[in-house]
């Protein structure tokens, strides 16, 4: 009781998460009455991220760095604008599919919609589209990026669950473009409501140029994720190779990456893993504190109480994480909840791990863009202009079809538990 007291005054007070959890199970060990435990704070917190696996979440985020800086990402637009055939709401269909290249290899809705919404939305905008209706499909395509590998909240929920990330990346893949594939037929649906303009046509070399150049931009989304469903790499492996890759296209190839933004991205990639990492650590305590009192095995008990199959322990588990999703980022959210519920989901209800967090991380998506939190949702109306409580009446059938794949995930998942 003290400990959820203390979580929720720290969180109203605005204290950062990490520290939350740090201060919550300081709360815990001691109100267990087994100060003994503090002992053991510091190599527990190490442990968090003693993980070689977490090794490749630096190296996707310094991936998008050398993207940004290196053009890759307006190559790639221009190369979905290129193979796209003149069809109503086709530049919108054109942002789906750069998004999809994107989310491939960047892992982070933030950081997709921070290159896409500068390079998407004025480009729609020319082509008659209203500046609202363009955001919001920007917005939308970001959603792709925590679910397709290389997913930062895979990444992260790998290290929390001692899950191989390999895993957890090919499973991905089938809900990503299951969403993909729904947004697709959400814009076609729009495009004929609102009789939205068709791809503009491309002079034949324009058309080729295009294609020619955005193949060495292609080249890092299928080093990224083909390197891994091949075997050839383990996701740590195919993080330093695409970054590699992704310097020699931006500099060489395409000149616009120089020898004097590397050390500025290494910077930003550092402050921005020293973040993400020690939050991880954070988990590893709050992780070690609640498996101490019992608390999993008293979330079992409630939780069997509650329902009695695997398909019912799944619907009020969403129930919950969309709820948790409106007033938690996802990274935090899995924290907080893969140490006490995935022992639940494997052992009560058979359901496997890595079909778990794929649930976890389709669900929690949506709290990207969704208020008052949402990260995705700001940034988005922070870039564009657009006002978030517009963007999220527009967003409404872009969540619906999230839904209609959990749905499907949640009905397939509660058929395959043991």
């Amino acid at each position: 009781m003290i400990a959820g007291l203390s979580f929720v005054g720290l969180m109203a007070l605005g204290a950062p998460i990490s520290f939350v959890l740090v201060a919550v199970a300081v709360i815990l060990i001691l109100a267990s009455g087994n100060g003994i435990l503090l002992q053991s704070f510091p190599q527990q917190l190490f442990a968090g991220i003693e993980s070689y696996g977490l090794l490749s979440l630096p190296l996707f985020i310094l991936l998008g760095e050398l993207m940004g800086a290196g053009g890759i990402g307006r190559h790639l637009l221009a190369l979905a604008q290129a193979v796209m055939p003149p069809l109503r709401a086709g530049l919108a269909q054109v942002n789906l599919l750069a998004n999809l290249m994107m989310a491939s290899v960047l892992g982070s809705t933030v950081a997709q919609l921070t290159v896409m919404a500068r390079l998407s939305v004025p480009e729609m905008e020319r082509e008659g589209y209203p500046r609202d209706l363009a955001t919001t499909i920007t917005a939308a395509g970001g959603l792709l990026a925590p679910v397709l590998p290389p997913s930062m909240n895979l990444i992260v929920y790998a290290a929390v669950a001692q899950v191989p990330v390999a895993d957890l990346f090919i499973a991905g893949i089938g809900p990503g473009l299951a969403m993909a594939g729904c947004f697709a037929a959400v814009i076609w649906w729009m495009g004929r409501k609102m009789d939205l303009p068709r791809v503009p046509a491309q002079a034949l070399p324009d058309r080729a140029r295009a294609i020619w150049q955005g193949l060495s931009a292609l080249l890092v989304p299928v080093v990224a994720v083909g390197s891994i469903l091949g075997g050839v790499a383990t996701p740590t492996e195919s993080a330093a190779v695409s970054s590699l890759a992704a310097i020699l296209i931006g500099g060489p190839i395409y000149r616009e990456l120089r020898l004097s933004d590397i050390p500025s991205a290494l910077v930003r990639t550092a402050v921005t893993s020293g973040a993400v990492l020690y939050l991880v650590a954070a988990a590893q305590i709050i992780g070690w504190a609640i498996t101490y009192l019992g608390i999993p095995a008293q979330t079992a008990a409630l939780m069997q109480d509650l329902a009695d199959s695997p398909l019912t322990f799944l619907i009020l588990l969403n129930i919950l994480l969309l709820l948790m999703g409106t007033v938690l980022e996802p990274i935090p959210a899995i924290i907080l909840i893969a140490p006490v519920l995935l022992p639940v989901a494997t052992q009560t209800y058979g359901i496997d791990a890595v079909t778990f967090g794929t649930i976890l991380s389709v669900n929690l998506a949506l709290g990207l863009l969704t208020p008052p939190v949402g990260a995705g949702l700001y940034t988005a109306s922070l870039l564009t202009g657009v006002s978030a409580e517009r963007l999220s009446r527009l967003l409404v059938p872009f969540f619906a079809a999230v839904i209609a794949v959990l749905a499907g995930m949640t009905v397939i998942a509660a058929m395959n538990a043991r």
